[in-house]
């Protein structure tokens, strides 16, 4: 089976609108890196696996709704490196699984199914101890993957930008990414993040103390933008579609709604407003997730061959 290869590559992205504003845009093909375990995922996950290795732990314990890209790259990436994995999956058993636990299934994943209000509570301590005697000794990852040792790999990519930039994007879940990122530049050039979720008003607060756990500093080079969620979390509306499309017409480039396509129109409006300065460099990071699109067929019509094969 292949392995994760990095770093992975840059490319520039060529538009009309970048020439009328006087913009470069670059993109970082995270999601080249591995066919299931791309992008952010890979990175989270890395150090998390060397960690389970060195203390003798052969079984991998996640957390992730039905689609959870998390729950498919810790599957596949469990299989790879012949761990064990289990995961809890948020809701009730469903009578068609989704593509995605198919997919983690296939991979041995044991999946285990936890009603919605007990969910709310699946990292607290106890329940995790609670598992711990129902299942046996695991290696425990957080629900997205989120954790110190993903902030040392996400923070790797810093290091493998060879070139100068002024504004680094990326899209945002539980903030892992953009903490680590964050921890990885040092204060220096500036990122914005583009939150998939409605209403997150403590997420600002979150990175600032992943990134002051990992590095015992504060940063004030990132902000977060809300404004391009479309309705929240796997919320999607038809200019998003029509966005991710044509983007794919325009670059060859895939994208998905609930993560990368929401941080490429977000980035493409603010270029529209005059957000950035003239001859700023952009460079966008393409955190991957495509197996997310999975849950998203009947948006893309006559597209499925291509997007969904």
């Amino acid at each position: 089976m292949l392995t994760p290869v990095t770093p992975s590559p840059v490319q520039q992205l060529r538009d009309p609108l970048f020439d009328e504003k006087e913009i470069t845009v670059y993109i970082k093909r995270d999601d080249l890196i591995h066919p299931h375990v791309q992008g952010n995922k890979w990175r989270k996950l890395k150090y998390n696996l060397f960690e389970a290795r060195l203390n003798g732990v052969n079984t991998l314990l996640t957390f992730g709704g039905p689609y959870s890209n998390h729950i498919y790259s810790t599957a596949a990436a469990a299989k790879m490196f012949h761990f064990r994995s289990i995961g809890i999956i948020r809701g009730d058993e469903p009578t068609n699984k989704s593509p995605t636990l198919k997919f983690a299934a296939s991979q041995g994943m044991e999946l285990y199914y936890m009603d919605k209000e007990s969910y709310r509570e699946r990292e607290d301590l106890m329940n995790i101890e609670s598992l711990r005697v129902q299942i046996g000794d695991f290696y425990h990852i957080p629900e997205g993957g989120t954790n110190l040792l993903a902030l040392e790999g996400v923070g790797e990519i810093i290091g493998e930008i060879d070139f100068p930039f002024d504004y680094l994007t990326t899209a945002i879940g539980t903030g892992g990414t953009l903490a680590g990122l964050t921890a990885g530049l040092q204060g220096e050039k500036k990122i914005i993040g583009f939150s998939s979720l409605k209403g997150e008003d403590t997420l600002t607060a979150k990175v600032n103390d992943l990134v002051f756990a990992y590095t015992g500093k504060n940063f004030q080079n990132f902000n977060i933008n809300f404004d391009y969620h479309f309705g929240g979390y796997a919320k999607v509306k038809p200019e998003l579609v029509e966005f991710i499309i044509s983007f794919r017409e325009k670059h060859d480039i895939k994208l998905e709604p609930v993560y990368t396509g929401k941080m490429m129109y977000g980035l493409y409006d603010l270029i529209k407003q005059d957000y950035f300065p003239k001859r700023a460099v952009i460079l966008a990071l393409h955190t991957g997730g495509l197996q997310g699109l999975c849950g998203f067929e009947n948006y893309f019509p006559g597209w499925s061959a291509e997007f969904f094969s």
